[in-house]
């Protein structure tokens, strides 16, 4: 395992008299890119405000690269860029001031040609004169993702940094984000778009009601929760699938044209073991047998939008207790 660079242990987080639900125990690797996903109110910006040291925790603790976030703060948050959801700004003034306030803010030293690549980056070195008030929404998103870079962090929050924003500001700045992993920075990552997190994550978090019910590498969740389905184009029409194929399950569609074979691919690979040669193998065989005949096949496979729905339904809530508002 990459060493640890961030580190949350038992972390509860309560509200007026009502716990938010926040117990959570997270180990975040260095140079990796982990996607946290939730559904709204699941705690997700409570989670990274507690971290950040935005809201004080109610017990637990967090220690950004060995720093603790409370005794050690300022060490700790020098190492943190955050990318809030709401667009924050000074209206009035300058890109350029803004990003070089941020970053001497954070004790660093005057570094105009570090600030120049970041802001040619992020397609902003045109505006860099103009005010605040006068940049789009995604403009203004943008000059978010400078002053959270500002500093030079080594671990950046992006909270939900593509909502609402266009095709051209998701592609610079994924294209940026790889860059910073590839360097070493450890990037975690909250949003909606699931598929942006099964494109770019090395390690997925679900969470839910407070709760981080899974961490896991990208790979090793597909392989073991990303079930596939095989669908066979039959020859001729079949009225029902014989009882000689019953052990499989087989989905007969619409028609009798087609045939289904759902499967986890964690089963397949150690029936293969078993067998040598796989349940679909042994179905095939079986399939020919039975005088069954297909013209086509292929295979598709769950989708993380898919697993992470389902993980997420499966956590039903328990004697009533609800995430307290404002959590997400």
């Amino acid at each position: 395992m990459s060493e640890a660079m961030l580190v949350a242990d038992r972390l509860t987080r309560h509200f007026g008299g009502l716990t938010a639900n926040l117990e959570v125990c997270i180990t975040l690797e260095r140079g990796k890119l982990h996607a946290l996903l939730g559904p709204n109110g699941a705690g997700k910006t409570t989670l990274i405000s507690v971290v950040c040291g935005l809201i004080n925790a109610s017990a637990g603790t967090v220690r950004v690269d060995g720093h603790d976030i409370v005794r050690d703060y300022r060490a700790a948050r020098a190492l943190i860029g955050l990318v809030p959801q709401e667009l924050t700004t000074d209206a009035f003034e300058t890109v350029w001031n803004t990003v070089s306030f941020t970053r001497g803010l954070f004790g660093k030293p005057p570094d105009p040609a570090y600030l120049e690549r970041l802001l040619k980056d992020l397609s902003l070195w045109s505006k860099k004169d103009a005010k605040l008030m006068m940049l789009s929404g995604g403009m203004k998103r943008r000059v978010l993702i400078a002053k959270a870079l500002s500093h030079e962090p080594r671990i950046l929050f992006l909270d939900e940094p593509t909502a609402g924003v266009d095709v051209e500001l998701r592609r610079d700045m994924w294209q940026l984000v790889r860059r910073l992993r590839d360097s070493g920075v450890t990037v975690i990552l909250t949003t909606h778009y699931i598929e942006e997190a099964e494109e770019m994550a090395d390690r997925i978090g679900v969470i839910t009601r407070g709760e981080l019910i899974l961490v896991e590498d990208k790979a090793a969740l597909m392989k073991k929760l990303g079930g596939k389905q095989l669908t066979l184009q039959l020859a001729a029409p079949l009225a029902v699938v014989p009882p000689a194929l019953a052990r499989y399950g087989l989905v007969l569609g619409k028609g009798g044209q087609t045939l289904m074979y759902r499967y986890e691919s964690e089963r397949e690979d150690e029936d293969k073991g078993e067998r040598g040669g796989g349940a679909i193998a042994d179905l095939l065989q079986d399939l020919a047998a039975a005088g069954i005949a297909f013209t086509d096949l292929h295979t598709t496979q769950r989708s993380l939008e898919e697993i992470f729905v389902s993980l997420v339904s499966e956590r039903t809530p328990e004697n009533g207790t609800i995430a307290a508002e404002g959590t997400r």
